[in-house]
């Protein structure tokens, strides 16, 4: 028996098959969680089709973040396909090239509003319409967020800011859904090599630096952050509300 037989969770963010968010819905697919998934653009779609259908998912939608009618269509579809909810996984992110590349003091004023937006609001947008769909059997919403919330990381500039907006939402949603037993948390993962953090410059330095510096003295894998999403997905984080799990070897708690 699977810990998580019988539920059902939504995925946004795939990517590819080296997504973090692949790795989460693997780990959930294996526990016996039915997945329903959603795609941003056509480009996406040619990538995560083919990787949902191969797990049998039959709902695979388009949304595009920034629109909140095609946020309430995929919910729509979920509730009359699947009559409620039981886990959201929110893996999105996105920032201008300039706007990481760049001094963050450079960030453009329709920089800063795209990144907070597809980044932070959808966070809120996404949970505010799951939330509705696990009323009466309990929830868990898992997001992901980076140490560049915490510290300065080079590079990293705007994005730091909106990661650091999403783990304050994650609290503030916590404590609005924990009378209704929805449960928000997110994952602090390490540097993982995917096709987001190829946009972010001197990255093979940064997983080198990790690394070297984290008391586990490795960088970590996707897999990893894929089984902390089961955990906190699970009943075995049922009093696990509100949270940033590391998942980095370590390197959060290194100061010198």
């Amino acid at each position: 028996m699977g810990l998580l037989d019988g539920k059902k969770a939504v995925i946004f963010g795939v990517a590819n098959e080296r997504s973090i968010a692949w790795a989460i819905s693997e780990a959930l697919h294996a526990a016996g969680a039915e997945l329903g998934f959603t795609y941003a653009g056509e480009m996406l779609e040619k990538r995560v089709r083919p990787l949902a259908e191969g797990i049998g998912s039959k709902i695979i939608l388009p949304c595009d973040v920034t629109k909140d009618e095609e946020i309430k269509h995929v919910f729509q579809t979920l509730k009359s396909s699947w009559g409620g909810l039981d886990i959201l996984i929110h893996a999105i992110a996105f920032a201008n090239k300039e706007d990481l590349s760049n001094p963050y003091a450079q960030t453009s004023r329709a920089g800063f509003h795209l990144a907070l937006d597809v980044s932070t609001y959808s966070m809120v947008a996404l949970t505010r319409e799951a939330a509705a769909l696990m009323e009466g059997r309990g929830g868990s919403v898992i997001t992901l967020t980076y140490m560049g919330s915490e510290k300065v990381v080079p590079n990293y500039n705007v994005m730091g800011i909106a990661k650091a907006a999403l783990e304050a939402s994650v609290r503030y949603l916590a404590y609005d859904l924990g009378p209704k037993n929805i449960r928000v948390n997110a994952i602090s993962a390490g540097p993982v090599k995917t096709l987001a953090a190829a946009g972010i410059s001197g990255f093979k330095d940064m997983l080198h630096y990790a690394a070297e510096r984290a008391p586990l003295k490795r960088n970590i894998e996707a897999e990893e952050v894929g089984r902390a999403a089961l955990f906190l997905a699970s009943d075995l984080s049922a009093a696990v509300t509100g949270e940033v799990l590391h998942v980095d070897a370590g390197y959060n708690i290194v100061g010198m």
